[in-house]
């Protein structure tokens, strides 16, 4: 089974395709299936290539992360290798700010919500100040 080893890694960014490989030999040729340990296969965004050699997820995203199992069987026997894959994130918008016109004495609210992986850090500065 390639890759060698039970485990190896990869890390992809956030709205890539994740390609993961896993190429067997034996005979009979051996049947590979891909199961996702402990949760499901994206249902509309895997795609399966060179007679499922290749899983495909399309726009991966923070919950495609885990660990992903190809497993090799024919009749004498089977074997697996487990690829943990970690999705990263450059900050993106949940909630943006919007622009808020006031009145002297009125209250407002400004919310602002992002997400990424490492998580990012938000500040707010007015004119260019920290608050």
């Amino acid at each position: 089974l390639t890759p060698t080893g039970s485990t190896s890694t990869k890390v992809e960014l956030r709205g890539n395709v994740l390609l993961l490989e896993c190429i067997a030999a034996g005979l009979p040729t051996p049947v590979i299936r891909w199961i996702k340990e402990g949760g499901e296969l994206p249902a509309n965004r895997t795609f399966f290539e060179n007679f499922k050699k290749t899983l495909k997820i399309i726009d991966v995203s923070e919950a495609d992360s885990g660990n992903y199992k190809c497993i090799a069987r024919n009749i004498l026997g089977s074997a697996h290798h487990v690829i943990s894959v970690t999705v990263k994130a450059a900050p993106y918008w949940i909630t943006a700010p919007r622009n808020l016109v006031l009145s002297p004495g009125e209250d407002g609210t400004l919310i602002c919500r992002a997400n990424g992986n490492p998580k990012p850090s938000i500040s707010w500065l007015a004119n260019g100040v920290p608050i």
